[in-house]
């Protein structure tokens, strides 16, 4: 079982540096609130590894908003709704519908550029979607964000340090007052004091064999948000992208969901298309129906992909240039070839469990974006509202940080005074010792195995009794941060199966073929975990 608070000491003599805002995390949702924060105070970002390394530069579509004139926030909301399977929460989702347009404006006036027809922004449609609302900036939508937030960060002097490890929230009287940070640079343990924490750490890809995760994505704020006392909802909600690039490498290309939605269709092994037997909307159905139709399809023909045929799009070079080089990196041209594909772990709709102004139940701890869980993504994310929901609450939450930032302080001596070392996970030291990278690739494993795309009781019991005796047995090798992975993979892993378990019914990403069908009797409710 799971049950430590702390993966590493603290001592009188570690170096201590004060901030007003410490954002961990630097992709959409920390970038952004640091730049509403700097008005208010000092800012300091910290991240994982380099400034690049972020699911944000990964991001292919776009970022979805309703700024047509023919579109509107209410349509949008039903999207959301619709594609969130009964578990949105609806005030959640109209926040993130009607701050939405200002706040893509707001990227836009930052430097954000993206593409435009005729003098207009150009709209593209994905799944699920009513109307065409995706601003995107050709298949780089991302990446170009990113660089836009990076250069207005740099001109407004935010420190950005990289290659900073979160080891743990440091707290006081359930009162946050900054952050454990391994220093990677100066190889040294270190202390931030911060009036406001937010966490903007990313989600969870790792945790299975093939993802489009980066490989920073090992739910390290979960795993410390969870030991600070944070709780977790929704975990069991994973979704696993549709259309991936089928190779053998284990971190996959994301094939953009805009491809099915200029028109590429999916066929089977024997060149027909398959679709509209699962759902009417056929390509354009949502992620879930999407996946398991694809991976039902798989299983039929017992092979290990199915096709995407993006030969009918017009203009396929320039509007997917970056889709088009990977392909052609492996040898498959999609002008002429069809590409294989296959679904991965892509994106958490559960995480920290937070209000509409990121706050996490702890007084000072905020978090956004994919480590948050505001209830916005329900049981399946809309397609693009990933993105959007960064910037929204990101803003929300430097909005309500104001109201009680200089009623705050931050001491280091009363962390110290509060902090208990017989509460730190000890190493286990037995001859049948598990090293972190044994641990990660068995975890990887059970995951991708028993807690994928489809589930059942059995598979579920075995994935727990899997990761408790892993962690039970894991011990700290000769590189300390990889244990500290290990130890939030671990603990991420664990209460997935457990949620995945816990819940009876098929809902969104969540599919139990002992459970197939849904229960909004008993299950239309948020499961949360403080503690076992």
């Amino acid at each position: 079982m799971i049950t430590t608070r702390y993966i590493a000491d603290i001592t009188p003599d570690m170096p201590v540096y004060s901030t007003d805002f410490l954002v961990i995390g630097s992709g959409i949702a920390g970038l952004f609130s640091a730049l509403k924060a700097v008005d208010l105070g000092d800012v300091v970002v910290l991240t994982k590894k380099s400034i690049q390394d972020s699911n944000t530069g990964l991001a292919q579509g776009g970022i979805a908003a309703a700024i047509h004139e023919e579109d509107s926030p209410f349509l949008h909301l039903e999207d959301t709704l619709e594609a969130g399977a009964g578990l949105c929460d609806p005030t959640a989702v109209s926040v993130l519908v009607n701050d939405g347009p200002t706040r893509v404006q707001e990227l836009m006036e930052i430097g954000a550029r993206f593409d435009t027809r005729d003098g207009t922004v150009s709209l593209t449609r994905e799944a699920a979607h009513s109307k065409a609302r995706i601003l995107h900036a050709a298949d780089a939508t991302g990446e170009a964000i990113r660089a836009a937030l990076v250069a207005r960060c740099q001109a407004q002097a935010i420190p950005i340090y990289e290659n900073q490890f979160l080891i743990d929230l440091l707290t006081a009287d359930e009162d946050c007052q900054g952050a454990l940070v391994y220093d990677a640079v100066r190889q040294q343990k270190v202390v931030y004091l911060a009036r406001a924490v937010i966490l903007g750490t990313g989600g969870a890809g790792q945790l299975y064999r093939y993802t489009t995760n980066p490989e920073v994505a090992t739910a390290d704020g979960l795993g410390a948000a969870f030991r600070a006392g944070c709780l977790l909802t929704d975990m069991e909600f994973i979704q696993f992208h549709p259309t991936v690039l089928a190779h053998p490498a284990r971190q996959r290309f994301l094939i953009s969901e805009a491809v099915r939605g200029e028109g590429g269709i999916l066929l089977d092994s024997q060149g027909e298309r398959f679709m509209f037997s699962y759902d009417a909307r056929g390509e354009l159905a949502p992620r879930d129906i999407v996946a398991r139709a694809i991976w039902n399809e798989m299983g039929k023909s017992e092979r290990d992909c199915v096709y995407l045929d993006m030969r009918g799009i017009t203009n396929v070079e320039q509007r997917f240039p970056n889709i088009c080089r990977n392909c052609r990196e492996w040898g498959i041209d999609p002008v002429q070839d069809l590409v294989p594909v296959s679904p991965a772990a892509h994106y958490m709709m559960g995480g920290i469990k937070s209000d509409v102004d990121g706050k996490t139940g702890i007084l000072g701890l905020y978090s956004c974006g994919e480590c948050a869980c505001t209830g916005v993504h329900g049981a399946n994310r809309l397609a693009s509202n990933s993105l959007l929901e960064g910037i929204v609450f990101g803003d929300r939450i430097v909005r309500s940080a104001e109201e009680i930032l200089w009623k705050r302080s931050v001491n280091f001596d009363r962390v110290l005074a509060s902090f208990d070392s017989g509460w730190i996970l000890e190493p286990y030291s037995g001859s049948d010792y598990v090293l972190p990278e044994e641990a990660c690739r068995a975890l990887k494993e059970t995951m991708w195995k028993n807690v994928g795309i489809i589930r059942d009781h059995e598979g579920l019991k075995n994935a727990i009794n899997t990761i408790d005796k892993l962690y039970a047995r894991l011990t700290v090798g000769d590189q300390q941060l990889l244990y500290y992975e290990a130890v939030n993979m671990l603990t991420a892993g664990r209460i997935i199966a457990q949620s995945a378990l816990w819940r009876r019914e098929s809902r969104g990403a969540h599919f139990r073929r002992d459970y197939p069908r849904s229960d909004d009797l008993f299950w239309v409710k948020h499961l949360s975990f403080r503690t076992w």
